[in-house]
């Protein structure tokens, strides 16, 4: 490897290639890419150093079913795990994603026990809540990629209805990463103009149902698996700006404690984003509606935690 920052990304499936490609693609890491399937990871980080000869990155990737090659790990972002599929929600995916996140975190922490660590393993906000439970970490080095996914998935769906660039959009979704996610009106704009004055209400809540419905249409539509291309790049995101020290503020699933009168659990928040890893929680004004919408959302994720505290899994 060379002397730039180490990214180990456990789980060599469409989600983890699709984040390898871009931490390459970016030039901003040395990958370790991890799977417990023999040949997989070797085969795709093979063909992965290949295009990097082509796009002359100088960032280096192999591909390993051994932890120990994981060592000493800057980030460390988690895609293991059963995808959905057809009819199924991130929550029927619980007990069996719960064992493979315990498994995976308790061999990531004796290997880089300073790492900060990026879960996208479904249930999100629950998967999140395993690892940092697991780990023994603090709550600033365990987050979950999900408000970024979530809220690309709500620009992508106003761009096309709008006919403008997804990147003049701003906005934010917060809550968990579910059917009750919360994307925010008041505080979604384009080039600066408020959506409420560009959309009108009718079709602005049948854009957000479409955003909260956005990963089953993915999976409904492909049969076979789920969204991988979006969450790869947008757990990236949150590794740059990691390991970047961006300050970015991004909707990231964080342990809340008190903050917008919620208390001792994990859920999709905006926060400041920096080499220490979670900096800090933002509270933004939200209307009655998007607050009780939240504490709803919020519940639910609880509900998901107190079932594996129940479980004895962990």
């Amino acid at each position: 490897m060379s002397n730039l920052p180490k990214i180990s990304i456990i789980g060599a499936g469409n989600v983890g290639a699709s984040a390898a490609y871009r931490v390459l693609e970016l030039n901003l890491a040395d990958v370790v890419l991890l799977d417990i399937v023999e040949g997989l990871p070797q085969g795709k980080s093979l063909d992965l150093s290949q295009m990097v000869a082509v796009s002359g990155s100088s960032s280096r990737i192999m591909g390993t079913n051994d932890y120990e090659d994981t060592k000493e790990s800057d980030v460390v972002i988690v895609t293991s795990g059963l995808a959905r599929k057809p009819g199924m929600s991130r929550d029927d995916l619980i007990t069996t994603n719960t064992k493979i996140i315990k498994e995976v975190i308790e061999k990531v922490v004796q290997n880089s026990p300073n790492s900060i660590l990026i879960i996208v393993t479904n249930p999100l906000d629950a998967m999140t809540y395993v690892a940092h439970k697991v780990s023994g970490f603090s709550k600033q080095k365990v987050m979950g990629m999900a408000g970024i996914l979530d809220a690309s998935r709500f620009k992508a769906f106003l761009a096309m209805e709008l006919k403008v660039a997804a990147s003049e959009i701003d906005t934010l979704v917060l809550g968990g990463h579910g059917d009750d996610m919360v994307p925010l009106k008041n505080f979604t704009s384009v080039s600066g103009t408020p959506i409420v004055e560009l959309v009108n209400n009718k079709k602005l809540d049948e854009i957000i149902q479409r955003t909260r419905d956005g990963g089953a249409e993915i999976v409904k539509l492909l049969k076979t698996g789920s969204a991988f291309y979006a969450p790869g790049v947008c757990a990236v995101e949150m590794a740059e700006t990691i390991l970047k020290d961006q300050k970015k503020l991004l909707p990231c699933c964080t342990f809340v404690d008190g903050e917008y009168g919620i208390k001792n659990q994990f859920l999709g928040l905006p926060v400041i984003l920096s080499s220490k890893g979670v900096e800090e929680i933002v509270e933004i004004e939200l209307s009655e509606s998007e607050q009780n919408d939240l504490r709803v959302s919020a519940s639910h994720v609880k509900e998901l935690c107190d079932l594996i505290d129940s479980s004895g899994l962990i």
